[in-house]
């Protein structure tokens, strides 16, 4: 087996007496699509603060393409090849959204992107890099558009295209499908799942569908320790799985099975009025 493309061993996180991540180890393959899923609370996006950088680990290790980046800088890391997007949305809304394609292509290399004083066009390869993500994003007939105006969804698509601008060699998405309506989620599973054919993807997500559908890999957690970690068919099918976090709700489908209607109450039937017999009168003197 080759590899991992990016590992953690024994990783753990605490905050004072608090243990948010335990012994989390991970194996993450090349050029496949892992999820992460878990109840609130299971400690995914402490993991993915621990792998950027934006957070310290306090024990275990953590390396990208066998180099140890466990104290690397974040910045450090998105130069060697990590990228990651957020929950909430992070563009340059005033910007086109060629622009915004544009800069994080640039943004790779740090003095590109701090030299306002070149012209945007002398930077071939980035502006190459913006009109191939535009295409692959389906996201041409906008390109001039400002950022802010595009719909949530397409939002979403634009910062995952922003993330691949760079190069990386892994592209950490936090609940991509966060606020998107039935369209947009498929456009993003699609868009999540071609990604995996020359990118590495690791992302936490609750829409199970989406998991179950395009996942490679998944890891489900809980309270910051890694539960179970398989096949989507594995996973699926685990019973501790089931206990502890997705119930009955999933399928091979993902469709739920109609739940066993109780029987309706009935109103009491109103009863007809008794008739009284008349009282007798008694005769008159």
């Amino acid at each position: 087996m080759s590899a991992p493309i990016l590992a953690t061993e024994n990783l753990g996180v605490r905050y004072g007496s608090f243990v948010a991540l335990q012994d989390v180890t991970l194996r993450i393959r090349e050029n496949s699509v892992h999820s992460i899923i878990g109840p609130n609370g299971a400690g995914k996006t402490t993991l993915f603060h621990a792998l950027t950088g934006r957070i310290a680990p306090s024990a275990g290790r953590i390396s990208l393409g066998g180099q140890d980046i466990t104290r690397t800088a974040d910045h450090e890391r998105v130069r060697l090849g990590l990228a990651r997007s957020f929950q909430v949305t992070s563009l340059f809304p005033t910007l086109s959204v060629r622009e915004n394609l544009r800069l994080a292509a640039q943004g790779k290399t740090p003095w590109q992107a701090l030299a306002p004083w070149r012209r945007a066009e002398a930077n071939r390869p980035a502006l190459a890099m913006a009109e191939a993500m535009l295409e692959r994003l389906d996201l041409a007939r906008v390109a001039l558009r400002a950022a802010g105006e595009l719909s949530h969804g397409q939002q979403r698509r634009l910062e995952v295209g922003m993330a691949m601008a760079a190069a990386p060699k892994v592209i950490l998405l936090d609940e991509p499908t966060s606020g998107m309506g039935i369209d947009d989620i498929a456009a993003m599973r699609a868009l999540i799942r071609d990604l995996g054919r020359d990118h590495t993807v690791l992302f936490i997500e609750h829409n199970m569908g989406i998991v179950m559908n395009i996942s490679d890999t998944v890891t489900v957690m809980r309270a910051g320790r890694v539960l179970v970690e398989g096949p989507p068919a594995q996973v699926r099918d685990d019973p501790e799985v089931r206990r502890a976090y997705l119930g009955n709700m999933i399928t091979g489908d993902l469709t739920q099975a109609p739940t066993a209607k109780a029987p309706e109450a009935k109103a009491p039937e109103a009863k007809a009025p008794e008739a009284k017999a008349p009282e007798a009168k008694a005769p008159e003197a």
